[in-house]
């Protein structure tokens, strides 16, 4: 079966169509400036050229018939028509305390999505366009979705709840829920398989460092806490985001600096994070290289970013009691060779142990720990598309047997 993975943000769209019998990407794209003057798709078929297709879309609807019409071009597309899609799997940002799991997407599933839009105000809008606009370009296809936070369901009352007054819970569901979770599911079912292991019998830490990074402790294949929160703004130090800092600090900037709820929102989540501590860029790439030519805030920021990920990777050992594995993910976790060795620089204590020299590694996968009987350090790649092929076919098969 052919599976079309669809991720809508508000004015761009992420696509791919993987065969799942073999697990292979036939296509894949970008659309971009949706509903903005020079919009675009990027599309790429394997084995083909890319092709870049620019014409007006006002909305996600004429966006993903331009897509599907690039899979069946008789030139640059992957398929011949479209009964070759056989399921569509979309990534939705936040599905609350409702889903604890990807589901088949009906009516009852869209008045939920659409009751989380309070959570995640940015991000449920454009992924319900999209839903709705591929359920109206293909009403006979099967639509799953996919939540970010469903993985982080399984975290105990225990480590979601904050210290407010509970009514706050009741009323308005503030609690932890965590993302990035098809990511951390992913790579610790394939940590699990690198190592040749039950996933059951393992702890795992999972760090996903990326641009937006979080940090997860996997339990027998389950997540039993993560760094994110309410909203992606809690815990790591990130690319702009703030990440962990003391509540009492918002009302006193918004005093001291005159500012509005806006504008400090936006302070702490666009203006914060390495790039407020370097005042340089949250790319940890363009870091690297000032803090190699002397340049102290840049160092600041990449040691201020280490010590947050090692202080949660210390506090997970603690709640698991041991760590089996460490995997590295996403951009940063996969292709920065000094970060990872920073971050673990320290934790010997807890029987983490890099090896320099194979930890040369980027992009691909790779066990880089010092011996065997350390706890084992992987890098891997994430896949959050094919985690999300995987649910999908996996859904639409039980319903057709």
């Amino acid at each position: 079966m052919n599976i079309l993975v669809i991720n809508c943000g508000s004015s761009s769209l992420k696509y791919q169509l993987i065969n799942m019998e073999k697990e292979e990407v036939l296509a894949k794209g970008l659309v971009e400036r949706i509903g903005i003057e020079g919009s675009r798709v990027k599309h790429a078929t394997t084995g083909k050229e890319e092709v870049v297709i620019e014409e007006p879309m006002k909305d996600h609807r004429k966006a993903l018939e331009l897509v599907l019409d690039a899979l069946i071009n008789p030139n640059y597309g992957a398929i011949k028509s479209m009964d070759e899609i056989g399921a569509v799997g979309h990534r939705v940002v936040h599905g609350g305390e409702k889903f604890a799991n990807s589901v088949l997407i009906d009516d009852e599933v869209m008045e939920a999505i659409n009751d989380c839009i309070d959570l995640a105000p940015l991000h449920n809008p454009p992924n319900i366009m999209g839903i709705e606009a591929c359920k109206a370009l293909m009403p006979n296809t099967p639509m799953v979705g996919v939540f970010d936070t469903a993985f982080h369901q399984t975290i105990p009352m225990s480590n979601y709840i904050y210290p407010l007054p509970y009514e706050l819970y009741e009323k308005y569901g503030i609690r932890k829920y965590g993302f990035h979770g098809t990511s951390h599911k992913y790579v610790s079912l394939k940590a699990a398989e690198m190592l040749g292991k039950d996933i059951k019998d393992l702890n795992i830490v999972t760090c996903h460092l990326g641009n937006g990074a979080s940090v997860c402790a996997v339990q027998g294949g389950k997540s039993v806490e993560t760094s994110m929160g309410f909203t992606p703004l809690e815990g790591l130090a990130m690319g702009t985001r703030s990440g962990d800092v003391d509540p009492a600090i918002i009302p006193f900037i918004m005093e001291k600096e005159e500012l509005t709820f806006d504008e400090v929102n936006e302070l702490f989540n666009k203006k914060s994070g390495v790039l407020g501590i370097s005042g340089i860029s949250s790319d940890f790439r363009d870091l690297e290289e000032a803090a190699a030519e002397g340049n102290k805030r840049a160092q600041l920021a990449l040691d201020v970013f280490c010590n947050r990920v090692k202080k949660y990777i210390g506090a997970y050992a603690a709640i698991m009691c041991h760590i089996d594995a460490l995997v590295f993910t996403a951009g940063i976790g996969e292709n920065s060779v000094s970060i990872r060795e920073k971050i673990c620089e320290g934790l010997e204590c807890i029987d983490i142990k890099i090896d320099k020299e194979l930890n040369n590694v980027r992009g691909k996968e790779a066990i880089v720990s010092k011996d065997l009987t350390s706890t084992a350090i992987l890098v891997i790649p994430t896949n959050e598309e094919l985690m999300i092929a995987r649910d999908t076919l996996e859904l639409v098969n039980n319903k057709n047997s």
